[in-house]
């Protein structure tokens, strides 16, 4: 098949729709599909057609309609450029299908473009009507009427968690609906690099620095434990706008010494400090899915999930790590010191956690979506 995949966001950029997106392509690829990503151009000096990856990535600019007066009057012409861009596309690549991720701009002109061609739309929703920094989708009418008429127009509507399917009924879909989870490479990365912390045990946690995910909850409870534990630290990669923040409140509850945000961290960092984390901590207040939880339980650590959101779909409470809502930071503690004290607890949980995690490798993954392809084209 000849497939145009269309991801609100691509390399160089990273995430977890960058990564679904890359891993399902190089699947379909490698399988004999013809496979070509349609993104966003931003930031806008990104050159529009590159190959990565053995991959074609167009980028477009798509706007949507501004609030100042003088773009709006533009906005017209530069919608429809837009739209001739995609239409030159199709027509060159004659894709069987368009397939959505993570349904912005990118979903709008999508849509727009599967009803000029008469091709297939396939949307999958990845948690972005509840995880967008700004809440777009709370401020943005356009953006909610696109998607109310993107789900419409859809010929396959997935979603990466049953939390996030359930949530698109505020935007109309009643039925109809599947999960397809996000997936992970079960061989796990070969390189592994070192972080610059002092030896000893720590908590790990790993992501975006913005309120929803939760670090500044994760700290409250690292603080409940760390008068007892003097030898305990904590650890956060990533970055974002809440980190000054999250640096700030450490050094007030003088746990500055003991919490290291070391800033973005690399693939081969990222395997380091999951492979020598004593727990991994998802705090989030609301999380679509998780795919550190995956990386961390394929890493055989234990692992305390957030019960708001997807990510208890993927953890069982008990069975695959620890279940624990973050807003009780207390509990938070208990579920991490359970953990830290348990030694026969995480060693159930490091075999079931590297078990459950061959049900969300890349192959049976990409072969749900294949199924949904041919049965839409």
């Amino acid at each position: 098949m000849r497939i145009a995949l269309l991801p609100s966001a691509y390399a160089p950029a990273i995430g977890g729709v960058e990564e679904l997106t890359r891993r399902l392509a190089e699947q379909l690829r490698d399988g004999g599909d013809d496979v070509e990503i349609w993104t966003i151009r931003h930031p806008a000096d990104l050159p529009r057609n590159e190959v990565l990856d053995g991959l074609l990535v167009r980028r477009f600019t798509l706007p949507l309609p501004p609030f100042r007066p003088r773009p709006l009057a533009r906005f017209p012409f530069d919608g429809r450029d837009a739209l001739r861009e995609l239409d030159a596309a199709a027509r060159q690549f004659r894709p069987d299908l368009l397939h959505v991720q993570c349904f912005s701009a990118n979903g709008v002109y999508a849509t727009a473009l599967g009803a000029r061609a008469q091709l297939p739309l396939v949307v999958s929703l990845q948690g972005e009507t509840v995880m967008d920094d700004g809440d777009i989708y709370e401020r943005s009418m356009l953006l909610r009427t696109g998607l109310r008429v993107g789900l419409r127009r859809a010929s396959a509507v997935t979603a990466c968690s049953g939390f996030v399917l359930d949530d698109a009924a505020r935007f109309g879909l009643r039925e109809g609906g599947e999960v397809v989870p996000n997936g992970v490479a079960t061989e796990g990365d070969a390189e592994l690099q070192p972080l610059a912390i002092p030896d000893g045990p720590f908590l790990l946690g790993v992501g975006r620095f913005v309120r929803k995910k939760g670090f500044d909850l994760l700290l409250e409870a690292f603080a409940r434990l760390a008068t007892e534990r003097p030898d305990l630290q904590l650890v956060i990669g990533g970055d974002g706008p809440a980190r000054a923040d999250l640096a700030a409140r450490a050094a007030v509850l003088g746990l500055d010494r003991r919490v290291h945000l070391p800033g973005a961290l690399s693939r081969a960092q990222v395997a380091w400090a999951m492979a020598n984390a004593s727990v991994f901590v998802l705090p989030s207040r609301v999380e679509p899915f998780g795919i550190v939880v995956l990386e961390a339980l394929r890493a055989g650590r234990p692992v305390v999930a957030s019960s708001r959101g997807g990510a208890g779909e993927i953890v069982r409470d008990g069975e695959h790590g620890l279940v624990a809502d973050p807003l009780d930071t207390a509990a938070l503690a208990r579920a991490i010191a359970r953990l830290l004290d348990d030694a026969s607890l995480r060693e159930r949980l490091s075999v079931a956690g590297r078990a459950r995690v061959s049900a969300f490798d890349w192959a049976p993954v990409t072969d749900r979506y294949r199924e949904i392809y041919r049965r839409v084209a």
